[in-house]
Order: C-alpha cells, then structure tokens, then sequence
C-alpha cells in the first residue's frame, strides 16, 4: 500500500480557493436577477401579459372585487418564490442524501468527491427562510385550502373535500411540518459535515462509524418527509387531487437534479485544475447515475400518467387536463419539453460509455436535467396557482438567477473552507484506484 502511495501524484491537502471573480459572476447574477423580477413586476402591475378575456375577466373580478391587477403580479411573485424555494431546497437536501447513501451503504468509490455534495447542505437554511417567509406572506395566494371559510360549513366558500383534509392542512400543523423538516435535515447535515472534517485530524474509524449511524438515521427521516414535504409544499397546491405515486415522483426529479449539479460541480472543478484523483471512472459512475435515474424519474412519471389516463376519473384526470388543455393550452408545450428534456436527451446522449467520460457531454447533460427538471417543478406548480396568468418573463428567469447566484455564492464558499478531500476516509484508497 505505502509504495502505491508512491506513485499517486495526488495532494490530500487540497483547498479550494473561492476566486473574487467566481464571486463576483454569483453576486452579478443575483444583481440582475433582482433587476428581471422588479421590470417583471412592473410590467405585469401595468397589465403587460395580463390574460384578458371575457371570462377570465369576469372570475378575476368575482374572486378579488376590481383588484384584478394587483391580485395578479403578487401572486406571480410568490408563486415563482416557491417555485425556486422548492427546487433549490431539492438541490441542497439531496447533497445531504448523497453522502448519507454514500456512507450508510460504505461505498468507496465515492470517497473522493464527498466534500462537494457536502457543500450543498449549507443552502437549507436559505431556501428554508425563503419558503418560510413565502408561505406566511403569500399563503393564500398559493394555498386554496387556507383561504377564508373553506372548512366553515356555514361558509359560501365551505369545500367538503378540505374540510376533510383539515386534519392535516391546517396551518400550524404545516408550519411545525415544515420547520421539522428544516430543522432535522440540516441538524442531521452538519452532524456528517462537522464528524467528517474532524476525521481530517484525528484520522481512525469512530467519526466514519459514527457517520455511518447517523446517515441511516437520515435515510429512513428522509424517506418519510421527503414524501410528506412532497404533499405540503407541491401536492397541497391542487388540493382536490392527489395521486400516491406523488412523494415519489417529487423525490426522483429531485435526486436526478441533485446529481446533475454534483456531477456538473465536479466536472467544473476538474476543468479548474481541481480533484486530480478524480479520474474518468468516476465521472463514469456519476454519468451512470444519472442515467440510471432519469429511467426511473420517467418511469414514476409515466406510471402516474398512465394509472390516471386509462382510469379516466374525472378528479383525478383534471390535473392532466390543466396542464394539457387548461387554459388555452399554454401549459402544452412545458408538457411535452418536460418528457423531452428529462427523459430522451438524457437517454440518448448518456447511453454510450465514452459519453459519461467526456466534460463536455456531461455538462450539456447536467444543463439539460437541472433546467428540464426547473421546468418539472414549473409545471407542477404553475397551474394550480397561477393558472391563466402563467408565462414565462422577467420574473421567472429574474427568479432563477437569483436562486442560481445565491446557490453558487453558499456552495462556493464553505467549499473553501475546508480541504477538498476527506484525506483520512478509510476508503480514500478504494477511490483512488477506482475502474469500472
């Protein structure tokens, strides 16, 4: 082993260095996404992109008396504040999942890019603060369930069906729901982070033993709520319908997601001049990863899909009649693009071995899932909040790129903060010599 040693021109020392101009295009981004969604809001405020229509007209001035205009740029607002909430949320929590599967299962491959993924973890309490806030602001604008007198049977606006639901969406049992599953996630997070880099200088196996425990603690916490967050913060949305595949299917977009942007941070970093004992066997893995899972995003999709289409029950088709024929059919062409980007590009550009070893093909790849699974999220959220009024404008690309900036501007800098590699991981050699 020591001669082996020897022979890997590999320092372990390795730190990250967060470069002011990397910096710099995170804070740019976050500066012009602030200016996109204030333009955004302006335009939609004077009634640019308004839907207007006889009859959507006459619903919009039922529902909010005259406010038409003003109900309408807010509730954009924070639908796209959820919207983003929601998936980056997805992106930092599967960091976290990442190393726990990684430990809990003892993998070795995977010793040598555990501190990326690590990283993510840091953005939960951002998204956490973020959907906090959203929520308590905009929550009816979001939530039928939590507008006035729905549960009221002495209510005009009493719904059998949320009265029924009332036990579990009501509005302090939501807030502890979610503050739980911050409050846990992150707790659990900076337990592997923490144990992880005092491994760097006690060396030994008990912080790895001890990681292994915790992660399986995550594992089974995080197969629970990832599935009840999946029903709080999307499914609750269209409150009417619900479907049992939908914690999963909620789960697969953000795993797949979650990998891309580790595979895409890792390919980065390589290109820097990072992680030289990252070789192209490990790209290979992550490459087969995602593969592997947008079959199974797509199978989830497509099984939901068809158990509703052959079924044809008129409550549980709604929600595919809303985003296919609904309101004027603008959600058509996102339905489609959705299958398209997350299933047959990913499928057909990542089926060969020589392009899960190539930087240039897993960078279109991982581009391709992060933003088709953003439009995933769209297409789950959209309709059922902002329905007609739906788009795509200043707002939602403004929206993006602050979240995009912020993620960037987290993940680079608590990278810098410790070494790349966790350099006493008892399967640090595994990796080194890793071949498939």
């Amino acid at each position: 082993m020591a001669g082996h040693h020897h022979h890997t021109p590999v320092s372990l020392d390795e730190q990250y260095i967060f470069q002011p101009k990397t910096r710099t295009r995170a804070l740019t981004a976050i500066g012009v996404g602030v200016l996109l969604v204030i333009l955004g809001v302006i335009l939609l405020a004077s009634g640019v992109g308004e839907h207007h229509e006889a009859a959507g007209q006459a619903i919009g001035e039922q529902a909010h008396a005259g406010g038409h205009h003003e109900f309408h740029w807010s509730k954009r607002l924070y639908a796209n504040l959820w919207l983003n909430g929601v998936f980056f949320t997805g992106i930092a929590v599967i960091g976290a999942f990442f190393v726990a599967v990684q430990y809990a299962s003892q993998a070795g491959w995977s010793a040598g890019i555990l501190r990326i993924p690590m990283a993510f973890g840091y953005f939960l309490p951002v998204t956490g603060v973020v959907l906090l806030a959203t929520f308590l602001a905009g929550n009816h604008n979001l939530f039928h369930w939590l507008q006035h007198g729905v549960t009221d049977p002495n209510s005009p606006n009493y719904d059998t069906i949320i009265a029924g639901k009332s036990g579990f969406l009501n509005m302090p049992f939501f807030l502890i729901r979610m503050v739980l599953y911050f409050g846990v996630w992150f707790y659990m997070f900076l337990k592997l982070r923490n144990r992880s880099l005092r491994e760097d200088l006690e060396g030994g196996l008990l912080n790895y033993d001890r990681n292994i425990t915790t992660s399986v603690l995550f594992l089974i916490f995080f197969a629970v709520t990832s599935v009840t967050a999946a029903w709080d913060w999307v499914m609750s949305i269209d409150v009417h319908w619900f479907s049992t595949m939908f914690g999963w299917y909620m789960f697969a977009s953000w795993w797949v997601t979650g990998l891309a942007v580790i595979t895409l941070t890792v390919v980065n970093l390589k290109r820097a001049g990072y992680l030289p004992m990252v070789n192209a066997n490990h790209l290979h893995d992550l490459g087969k990863f995602m593969f592997a899972f947008s079959i199974f995003w797509t199978y989830v999709w497509f099984s939901q899909f068809l158990l509703i289409y052959y079924a044809n029950i008129p409550e549980e088709a709604v929600y595919f009649d809303e985003r296919f024929e609904g309101y004027d059919g603008r959600y058509k062409i996102v339905f489609f693009l959705n299958v398209l980007i997350n299933f047959v590009f990913p499928f057909l550009v990542l089926m060969t071995r020589d392009a899960k070893r190539h930087y240039i093909f897993l960078q279109i790849v991982c581009c391709a899932i992060i933003g088709g699974h953003w439009l995933d999220f769209y297409l789950m959220i959209m309709p059922g909040t902002v329905g007609e009024n739906g788009g795509f404008g200043p707002i939602e690309f403004g929206m993006v790129a602050i979240f995009a900036g912020a993620f960037a501007l987290v993940v680079g800098t608590y990278l810098a903060k410790a070494p790349l590699v966790a350099k006493n991981h008892p399967m640090l050699e595994e990796s080194l010599h890793h071949n498939i």
